[in-house]
């Protein structure tokens, strides 16, 4: 059974950093791309960031490019969000997603971004 678990989402001021960790379980991590998507209020569950099985290419969204970083420890089966220069517009649920055979989230973590 697949099982994933966001954790790392706090209140920060604009221009700070918080990093987003995701705990995954029931099935062969180092196998499959790893996904961080945010849903803001009242708007679509975005893509923010993806990395391959291995972690050779990662892929971000526009908006973030240039400050958020995905990584990955296959070894402990944890992808992670490193986030700086944080925004009031970063202000979101993030989660962390798997695609195997069909799409698996986890329960979400809180980043509210405002001073």
């Amino acid at each position: 059974q697949v099982h994933l678990v966001e954790s790392g989402g706090t209140l920060v001021q604009p221009g700070g950093s918080l990093r987003l960790s995701c705990a995954a379980s029931g099935f062969t991590f180092s196998a499959y791309a790893m996904r961080w998507y945010r849903q803001a209020p009242g708007k679509e569950r975005e893509l923010v960031a993806t990395i391959t099985s291995a972690g050779g290419s990662m892929n971000y969204a526009d908006s973030v490019k240039g400050r958020f970083t995905i990584s990955r420890d296959n070894r402990n089966n944890m992808v992670y969000l490193q986030m700086n220069g944080l925004k009031p517009e970063d202000t979101a649920v993030y989660y962390c997603s798997v695609h195997r055979a069909v799409r698996y989230w986890g329960q979400g973590t809180q980043v509210t971004v405002s001073s």
